[in-house]
């Protein structure tokens, strides 16, 4: 599989103005890349000595930005512009243009302080940031802003802008550049979780599908002695309560399937996937595939249920943008009669950390009652803790041909709620205008969730993939 990549790498771009005080401008270096080594993002600047103040300003000076960043293309996951003057605007612009990256931009200015405004100590930059955006606007280079349109660059406040853009950054090169496992066809009554492969690939995000028999195969042919095996039952025992119940068979089989998929995902480098869940699984091979998806998803490699692959790249999304496991929900029971709350449920796919207490692992309980709970160990099941969470959901509209969605915060609490599987109390403001745009709209029921408020960081880094997207609760006041 994969290596989860948090890290991220700016390239800078500092700008100047020939008649401000160019000193300012070595000054803002040197307040950046504290910043940037505090919270330990990679930077690719050019050399203050290689420009006058190591500022952009003229044709040349555009030539030797674009020249290094054209070097580390590969390594760039964004591009911070610095304005610790006016700057200058066609040369920002055309730095960007000429480099080519394709990557988020995000623009700050440096406060000017009152008692000094004279010609030596002016900076102007509230009014360049203008400039600079206007400039930005009219090559349509997409932007992002900071918080406060002008701030210092040592502050807290500009830090957190950083670490907001860090994840916009990780969030579009990673949706950009990913690769979905479709573990098996999908489950046939549910015509709600189709998609468009076409229209995903236009977003740079690539399907590789395989056979459900390949992977249950795969997992018959892994012998008992095999490393892997005694590695894989030892993950198992240490994740949950196992009942002492359940065979141990039905957890040598959870080992080979776990093992099997993860092989497979090595191999066609997948960062995400999506799993026919039931009931083929079962009745040809004896066991649930839920807690192998729970796993997975615990190592940031979200895997979604019933072959819902626009929920898989819905997960993978919220991962990258919190560095955090998510989950795939069902929007599921109301909560007796109030109105922003109601109930969260899946079988048993939820990640580990998303529980408040050590979970069990045993049999599915609806599709035991069907199929058997002797072929369907496998369950991770458990309350989740209350906290601050996001959540986001994708979709591919084939009849108007893109890709929407919608995104936004609540919590899940610590309210009761005597249902089997994977529990969560949801509490969303507003949340039945949200029900009412998710029907309008055709969205299915299947949601991705993750602990933390990440909704502004994912909003703005499906701008710049083009996607059209709700962001529920951002016109309230």
């Amino acid at each position: 599989m994969k290596a989860f990549q948090k890290k991220v790498t700016f390239g800078v771009i500092i700008g100047s103005r020939a008649f401000f005080n160019g000193a300012m401008a070595l000054g803002a270096r040197k307040d950046l890349l504290a910043q940037l080594d505090r919270l330990e993002i990679g930077y690719h600047i050019l050399s203050a000595d290689a420009t006058r103040n190591g500022a952009v300003e003229t044709p040349e000076d555009v030539r030797k930005y674009v020249k290094l960043f054209r070097e580390h293309r590969d390594e760039i996951d964004g591009l911070l512009v610095i304005l610790p003057n006016f700057g200058d605007e066609i040369a920002v612009a055309e730095t960007i243009r000429q480099s080519a990256l394709n990557v988020p931009v995000l623009v700050q200015a440096c406060d000017d302080e009152i008692s000094k405004v004279d010609l030596a100590g002016r900076r102007d930059a509230f009014c360049g940031k203008l400039s600079v955006c206007n400039n930005l606007y009219q090559y349509g280079i997409p932007f992002t802003d900071t918080a406060l349109h002008t701030c210092d660059l040592d502050s807290d406040v500009f830090g957190a802008d950083l670490d907001r853009f860090a994840r916009i950054c990780r969030t579009v090169r990673g949706l950009r550049n990913a690769r979905i496992g479709a573990i098996g066809a999908r489950t046939a009554p549910f015509q709600t979780v189709r998609f468009s492969e076409k229209l995903l690939q236009a977003s740079g995000i690539t399907v590789v599908t395989v056979d459900l028999s390949e992977i249950l195969a795969a997992a018959h042919a892994i012998r008992e002695d095999d490393p892997d095996v005694k590695k894989r039952l030892a993950e198992v025992e240490a994740y949950g309560r196992i009942p002492p119940a359940i065979p141990r068979e039905k957890i040598l089989k959870q080992a080979r399937l776990g093992i099997a998929v993860d092989r497979w995902m090595a191999r066609n480098e997948c960062d995400a996937s999506a799993i026919q869940c039931w009931g083929s699984v079962q009745e040809n091979y004896g066991c649930a595939t839920c807690l192998s998806m729970s796993m997975m998803s615990e190592h940031l490699m979200p895997s979604a249920c019933e072959t819902d692959v626009a929920g898989a790249i819905s997960m993978y999304a919220l991962t990258l943008a919190a560095a955090a496991p998510a989950a795939l929900l069902d929007w599921n029971n109301n909560y007796g009669k109030e109105v922003d709350k109601c109930v969260c449920t899946h079988c048993g796919n939820f990640p580990k950390s998303f529980m408040g207490t050590e979970p069990e692992i045993s049999n599915l309980d609806v599709l035991g009652t069907e199929l058997g709970p002797e072929k369907c160990f496998g369950a991770v099941k458990g309350k989740v803790a209350p906290g601050p969470m996001t959540y986001f959901r994708i979709s591919t509209d084939d009849t108007r041909g893109q890709i929407k969605g919608y995104i936004g915060e609540g919590e899940f609490t610590a309210d009761p709620f005597e249902m089997a599987g994977g529990i969560a109390v949801t509490r969303v403001r507003r949340l039945r205008r949200l029900l009412a745009h998710l029907c309008r709209e055709g969205f299915e029921h299947h949601v991705a969730m993750v602990r933390g408020s990440w909704a502004g960081a994912l909003a703005e880094a499906t701008r710049y993939l083009g996607w059209n997207m709700y962001q529920h609760g951002v016109e309230e006041p």
